[in-house]
C-alpha cells in the first residue's frame, strides 16, 4: 500500500490547487483604485477579438485594477465581477477626490437658477474641455447653477476684428474663450460642465422680456396675491449673449406683478458691471417691515468688487445703503 501513497499525495495537492486557483484569482493583488468615466462598460472574459461578457460597471463606480496588457485593465467591481475593460473608461482615484472637494466646498453656495441639459454631458473638475472629468449627465437632467468660469477651447482662434491697423503690423492670433457653469446635479454631484449643453430653466413670463440679452440667473423674491392665485415676482441677471466676457453680468431687472392689470411690469432695471453669485433674503426694516432683499457685487475697472444690497417694497426697488455709504447717480 505505501508504493501508492505518493500518487495519491500529488492527486491530492492537484486536486487542491484547482479547487484554490479561482479563489487565488479572485484574491489578486489589487495595483490601484480606479472609477468608471462612462456610462457603462461590458467587462471581457479575455483581450481578444472574440470574448465573453463577464460583467458590467456603471460611470461613477469604483473598482480595483488587478493587471495592465497595454490599453487594456483587469478590474474587479464592487459587485465581485472581473474581466478585462479599456483602460480610457477609467479615472484615478485623484480625479474622484478632486471632484468630491469641489462637491463639499461648494455645498453652502448660493444656487442662481435651475436649468436642464441640452444633451449628455460630463461633469469636470475645472473649466475647459481637456479637464479630466468623471461623471456623465443624461439628456435631459435637471442641474443647479452654481457659478460661472471661462476657458480657452482647444485648437481654436478667433476670427480677426475689423480694425485699422499699422503696414507690416503682425497680429497674434487670439483664442475663442467659452463660458462654463458650475452646477450641482440631482444626486448632489457637482462639477463643470460647457454653458451651451445646459439651458437656464427661466420662467417663459420673464424670459420673454429678455431683449435679446442672456439671462444668467434669476431669484424669486416674493409673491403677490391676484385673485385665488399666488404669482411670484422676479429678479433677473443678464449680459450681453457672447462667451468670455470679463465680467458675469451687466444689467439687473425686477419684475413686479401688476394685481389691476393682471401682468408683468419692469419695476426696476440697472446696467452695471458684476460676478455672481447673487443672493436674496428677507430682511426687516423699521417703517416697512420685512421685505425681500437682494446682493450683487458690482465690479470696478481694477476688477475689485464691491458689495450692494437692494430691497424691494412692491413695487418699489431700492439700495439698502451701508452706514456711512452715500448713494450714488444710476447707471442706466
Amino acid at each position: 500500500m505505501c508504493v501508492f501513497f505518493p500518487s495519491r499525495l500529488v492527486l491530492a495537492v492537484v486536486l487542491a490547487c484547482t479547487t484554490l486557483l479561482p479563489a487565488c484569482r479572485r484574491h489578486a493583488r489589487t495595483l490601484e483604485v480606479a472609477y468608471v468615466s462612462a456610462p457603462q462598460v461590458s467587462l471581457r472574459d479575455r483581450v481578444a477579438a472574440v470574448f465573453n461578457k463577464a460583467g458590467l460597471v456603471k460611470n461613477g463606480e469604483r473598482v480595483e485594477v488587478l493587471e495592465r496588457d497595454r490599453r487594456f485593465v483587469r478590474i474587479r467591481s464592487e459587485g465581485g465581477a472581473e474581466g478585462w475593460m479599456e483602460q480610457r473608461y477609467l479615472v484615478n482615484e485623484k480625479v474622484f477626490n478632486q471632484l468630491q472637494k469641489l462637491t463639499q466646498d461648494s455645498q453652502n453656495d448660493p444656487v442662481q437658477g435651475q436649468g436642464i441639459t441640452r444633451s449628455g454631458t460630463n461633469l469636470h473638475v475645472e473649466p475647459g474641455r481637456d479637464a479630466e472629468h468623471l461623471y456623465r449627465l443624461a439628456q435631459g437632467e435637471k442641474v443647479s447653477f452654481l457659478k460661472r468660469g471661462t476657458a480657452e477651447k482647444p485648437g481654436s482662434v478667433a476670427a480677426p476684428q475689423r480694425t485699422t491697423s499699422k503696414p507690416g503690423e503682425k497680429k497674434e492670433p487670439t483664442p475663442i474663450i467659452e463660458d462654463w457653469w458650475l452646477v450641482r446635479d440631482s444626486q448632489g454631484r457637482v462639477g463643470w460642465v460647457l454653458a451651451r449643453m445646459v439651458d437656464l430653466d427661466v420662467p417663459l413670463e420673464v424670459a420673454q422680456y429678455a431683449e435679446g440679452q442672456r439671462i444668467v440667473a434669476f431669484f424669486v423674491l416674493d409673491e403677490v396675491r391676484d385673485g385665488d392665485k399666488k404669482v411670484p415676482q422676479y429678479l433677473t441677471i443678464l449680459t450681453e449673449p457672447r462667451d468670455g466676457l470679463p465680467f458675469d453680468f451687466n444689467q439687473i431687472r425686477v419684475f413686479t406683478w401688476n394685481v389691476k392689470r393682471h401682468r408683468y411690469e419692469t419695476a426696476y432695471r440697472e446696467r452695471l458691471p458684476g460676478m455672481l453669485p447673487v443672493s436674496v433674503a428677507q430682511e426687516t426694516f423699521e417703517k416697512e417691515g420685512t421685505l425681500p432683499t437682494f446682493a450683487i457685487q458690482v465690479q470696478a475697472d481694477n476688477g475689485n468688487l464691491t458689495p450692494r444690497k437692494y430691497k424691494l417694497n412692491t413695487p418699489i426697488v431700492r439700495r439698502v445703503l451701508a452706514p456711512g455709504e452715500v448713494a450714488e447717480k444710476r447707471h442706466r
